[in-house]
């Protein structure tokens, strides 16, 4: 097999339109690191084969945005969650819906396939995990503990633990044999958004918005190790298939760390943004992002990684890494014991202990309601050879996919840039309006047909005559009506473009006044520098008031920083002051509260998404750091004599009250969006009940 080009460390693989509308989940098959489940605000779940242009199938049956994703390990199976709290299962193989799962009150935030019985978990924006029997159509168990939105879910590789992940700062572990939580980790300061098991030791990691990563050992329950020094939140993360490192991704980077002692190996710049998942196939890692309606996939070569502090990176033998010295005392950690056969008794077996020892348990019997969910969801194939090659089963034996065991090739540098297309489940076909142009109209048919983007727009585009050669590039024409049919291209949008996405140079050049004139360089960069004049205004009086407020911070007075910073009647810099002060929810205190609430109103109703974000974040922090503390003294009695710090703090929490209980309504509001917003203004309406009683 012909080596491709070794250069490369990290390099974009694809970008693919995916829905038709935003995308709002995503999830890769980490078992063959081949296939990529998309979920939108369209209320569909499409499957894809990684770096392949075309959906292979699209799945129907929700009637909100799809907010999460899983595979089973089998990659046979796969379950979305809605924004309603329901849950639909897939058979991928028989290309039909499996199972409707009802009883989550808010939006499924996490889920995650039991590694051997036919059971999944869910995790949900209304705090409770629940144990599902797939066969039944039952819930098994119900664990209450979180106070927030459960945002990752996983079982241990012996099936024996679940480890939870919430917004609420914490890290639970609950036996599911004995149905009940075995310890709690509290040591990171922010929302935790991803936990996974070791592939063989008892260790858990964990990654948070606080920008660290966290490993915890699991027979002595206290934490071993912490990374430092991530530029953002830290997304996903993925142990070594061998379990001797981990990749931790966040915002454009990739980083690879080691423990006892604490270290990192290796940083690589990516450039995929908001990285949602992580897979490792072939000694590769694939990483996944979205943005709108379009899914990205990068790719990083990780033998061109370095792994480990005595291995030179680069050095590489047969293909292989260079073994690792294991750590001295490593060996001493106890390894999971899987069973060694996957009998169906047997899981039965603890399935039915759990539920005798449950005194919540929620087993019910299918319902005709069910049966309604089950027919009006669908699973449309739309790549038939594809779909075929897939999840067809090679033999009576083995029925999971396919592994291909070539690599994925890095880009030449030389390679063209092929343009984007419309998903299959958007299928439109070009027809001629009155003016003779193509404009797209929906056809009755399961292939895509393409349409084709220009990637520089002329002002005034002129036809250029085929039979006269040119040696200048020339602007290309608009369509005309042709009876040809379209010749599809791939849907794979490569790293080596020189233009950036999303951006066409036309739309920053001025219409022509002559249809032969052509725009010179020269002109079209001054159009361009137009703005720049006011945007570098924009910036130093930023900056200027930044510098302002910076100087009263070093004086230690936070709440006459951030008075001082509304004083300035510039939301952006309310906006910089807060992020800072949401990652130390040690530094909020009751007087900030009546200070930044009213400014809290402003950001919820901005345009902008990193203002709506922020407000966000901050009304969480003070909903969970204050609202007992405003509740209480609001409801206790008054005091007999003179109490003037007692009658200041009352003073202080009717005040919050009243600006609580206005935000309320626009939350209440804004909750009724559908969306990414929608969902997080939810979880704020329920964190802000209690206001109504």
């Amino acid at each position: 097999m012909a080596v491709a080009n070794t250069t490369k460390t990290s390099w974009k693989l694809q970008e693919m339109v995916a829905h038709s509308s935003n995308v709002s989940s995503l999830a890769l098959g980490k078992t063959s690191g081949r296939l990529l489940a998309t979920g939108g605000e369209d209320c569909r779940v499409n499957i894809w084969a990684v770096s392949k242009p075309n959906c292979v199938m699209s799945l129907t049956g929700h009637t909100t945005p799809v907010e999460c994703i899983q595979f089973s390990s089998s990659e046979e199976q796969v379950v979305a969650g809605s924004q309603s709290g329901s849950l639909r299962v897939w058979d991928l193989e028989a290309a039909k819906i499996l199972r409707t799962l009802m009883g989550h009150k808010a939006n499924v935030c996490s889920l995650d396939f039991h590694p051997f019985g036919e059971y999944l978990a869910s995790g949900s924006m209304d705090t409770n995990i629940k144990l599902w029997d797939v066969r039944r159509k039952g819930c098994v168990f119900r664990y209450k503990g979180h106070t927030q939105a459960v945002r990752c879910l996983a079982f241990s590789p012996d099936g024996k633990w679940l480890a939870s992940a919430s917004d609420d700062s914490t890290v639970k572990l609950w036996d599911l044999t004995a149905g009940k939580m075995i310890t709690e980790f509290k040591e990171h300061t922010a929302a935790v958004n991803i936990v996974q098991f070791h592939p063989n030791e008892y260790l858990l990691a964990s990654g948070s918005a606080d920008r660290t990563m966290k490993l915890w050992d699991l027979e002595k329950f206290k934490m071993i190790g912490s990374s430092e020094g991530e530029t953002g939140a830290v997304r996903c993360i993925s142990f070594s298939p061998d379990g001797s490192c981990l990749y931790s991704g966040s915002e454009d980077t990739l980083r690879v760390y080691g423990w006892e002692p604490d270290r990192c190996f290796d940083v690589v710049h990516v450039g995929w943004g908001r990285v949602t998942d992580l897979a490792i196939c072939n000694n590769q890692l694939i990483g996944v992002s979205h943005s709108q309606t379009n899914v990205s996939l990068y790719v990083v070569d990780l033998n061109r990684v370095k792994k480990s502090g005595s291995v030179i990176q680069g050095l590489i033998q047969d293909n292989k890494p260079l073994a690792v010295p294991t750590p001295k005392g490593s060996t001493l950690r106890r390894n999971y014991e899987r069973p060694t056969t996957s009998c169906t008794g047997q899981r039965m077996k603890r399935s039915s202990e759990s539920e005798r020892r449950s005194p919540e348990g929620e087993r019910r019997s299918p319902s005709s309601e069910d049966e309604r969910e089950d027919k009006e969801s669908s699973a449309e194939i739309t790549n038939p050879d594809e779909y075929k090659e897939i999840f067809q089963p090679r033999n009576a034996i083995s029925r999971t996919p396919p592994k291909r065991t070539e690599p994925f090739p890095a880009p030449l540098e030389d390679e063209s840039f092929p343009v984007k297309s419309v998903p299959a489940v958007e299928i439109v076909t070009p027809v001629p309006d009155r003016a003779g142009q193509l404009k797209a109209a929906p056809i009755a048919s399961s292939t895509p047909v393409l349409r084709v983007e220009p990637t520089v727009v002329a002002a005034a585009p002129r036809p250029v005559p085929v039979t006269t050669p040119s040696l200048a590039p020339a602007p290309a024409p608009r369509p005309v009506v042709v009876t040809a049919k379209p010749r599809p291209q791939p849907a794979i949008i490569h790293s080596t473009r020189n233009e950036p996405i999303g951006l066409n140079v036309g739309d920053f050049l001025p219409p022509a006044r002559n249809k032969a004139s052509v725009v010179g360089d020269e002109e079209a960069l001054v159009q361009i520098r137009k703005g720049h004049d006011t945007m570098c205004v924009m910036l130093t009086s930023r900056h200027k008031n930044l510098d302002t407020v910076r100087a009263v911070w070093a004086s230690g007075d936070i709440k006459t920083s951030l008075e001082s910073a509304v004083s300035i009647n510039d939301l952006s810099i309310v906006v910089d002051i807060l992020n800072i002060v949401n990652l130390k929810p040690s530094l909020w205190k009751l007087d900030l509260c009546t200070c930044i609430l009213p400014q809290i109103e402003e950001l919820l109703q901005s345009k902008y998404e990193s203002y709506v974000q922020t407000g966000c974040t901050s009304l969480k922090l003070i909903l969970k750091r204050f609202w007992p503390l405003i509740s209480d003294t609001l409801t206790s009695p008054p005091s007999v004599g003179v109490d003037i710090t007692r009658e200041e703090r009352h003073q202080k929490c009717k005040a919050c009250y009243k600006q609580l209980k206005n935000l309320s309504n626009l939350v209440k509001n804004k909750a009724e969006q559908v969306g990414r917003h929608g969902s997080t203004f939810k979880e704020l309406q329920l964190l802000m009940a209690p206001l109504d009683y």
